[in-house]
């Protein structure tokens, strides 16, 4: 038996396709797009301007199918998190932060991540596979249609849950033009972000596949500590990464700007030098800082540095003229901060054994 379509894999193009193999006019797209993506239906039967054959047609050949939500919880601050059932014994997480005017939900592109940043829980647990597209749509509709009930929305949408999504690159662009799309999400590019930690060859390409923001997880402002801190600075160090980052700022007739994440470690990452050496760096690139203050995890020996420290690193940036904010943590009593998703992964790498051995 041939295996149904997932049609929350196509984006508008590639529905379109779908339906002109089976024959229809491509108004269908639209139709069956706003079903999906506007009123949340997901039951072919029930989508009453489709003729009934097509809609005896889609039952055979396609599906709209979710990931099962194993739990769902909700931080004191407003935070909520997903933790959902990707099978094979996998679980991913997707994070929805409320604040006063945006609520942003933080998803995730992959099952683990294979560049085991040292600071990062995810990176702890090792890898299993990339998301299709339509799992990373699932958490946004999951999302949605628990918010709904509530009247919160979402206004923003950044890929900085689990994973690299630029080693997931054909899911995510896919995922990147439904978020864009007004036939689906249509949210502006400014408002969906991808967050990578330095593939420089797929950076080059996003650069002209899909007009979002870009930020990128820096954490050292040298290449002998990056190598420590992000271990995929050996293969694409700061230098070349700089590179990509000008190639996407100058990408595309609409201005760009680039987010730089920096996790503040206490006597690791935080001295005076290393903020010298930061804001020398990024001289001259639009860009904004975003220090954020690094949350524990039960692996890690890490620990944050303090407000004080914080406070006289960001000021030495803004001395350089650099933007810079310090992010507030938020979702740490469920374990959804920044760096904090872990999931339930089959770790095909065996890096989590190594450990632990």
């Amino acid at each position: 038996m041939t295996q149904r379509q997932n049609l929350l894999n196509l984006n508008q193009a590639d529905l379109s396709e779908f339906f002109a193999k089976l024959g229809e006019k491509p108004f269908r797209t639209k139709q069956l797009m706003k079903w999906i993506y506007k009123d949340h239906v997901f039951d072919f039967d029930q989508m009453l301007n489709l003729s009934k054959k097509l809609r005896e047609t889609l039952s055979e050949v396609a599906c709209i199918d979710f990931p099962e939500v194993v739990s769902k919880n909700h931080a004191l601050d407003g935070v909520v998190k997903w933790v959902i059932d990707t099978g094979g014994d996998n679980n991913i997480e997707t994070v929805y932060i409320p604040e006063k005017d945006r609520g942003t939900l933080c998803i995730s592109s992959q099952v683990g991540c294979a560049l085991a940043c040292t600071f990062c829980s995810t990176g702890y647990q090792g890898f299993n596979r990339n998301l299709s597209t339509a799992e990373i749509m699932a958490q946004v509709l999951i999302a949605n249609l628990h918010l709904k009930s509530s009247g919160k929305r979402i206004s923003n949408v950044v890929f900085m849950g689990m994973g690299e999504p630029m080693l997931n690159e054909e899911a995510v662009y896919s995922a990147c033009d439904l978020l864009l799309d007004d036939l689906a999400f249509g949210l502006s590019r400014r408002k969906v972000t991808i967050s990578s930690s330095g593939v420089v060859p797929a950076l080059l390409r996003m650069s002209e596949r899909v007009p979002v923001s870009l930020a990128i997880s820096l954490h050292a402002p040298t290449d002998e500590l990056r190598d420590v801190l992000v271990p995929i600075n050996k293969k694409y160090p700061i230098k070349e990464l700089m590179k990509a980052c000008d190639v996407y700022l100058n990408a595309g007739k609409q201005e760009r700007h680039i987010l730089f994440e920096y996790v503040m470690l206490k006597d690791i990452n935080d001295s005076n030098e290393h903020a010298q050496q930061l804001a020398k760096l990024l001289k001259g690139v639009s860009a904004k800082v975003n220090l954020i203050p690094f949350n524990s995890f039960p692996q890690s020996d890490y620990q944050v540095s303090s407000a004080r420290t914080i406070e006289k690193f960001q000021n030495v940036l803004f001395s350089q003229g650099i933007r810079t904010m310090t992010r507030r943590t938020r979702g740490e009593d469920v374990d959804a901060a920044c760096g904090q998703l872990a999931g339930k992964i089959k770790d095909k790498t065996k890096r989590s054994d190594a450990r632990r051995n």
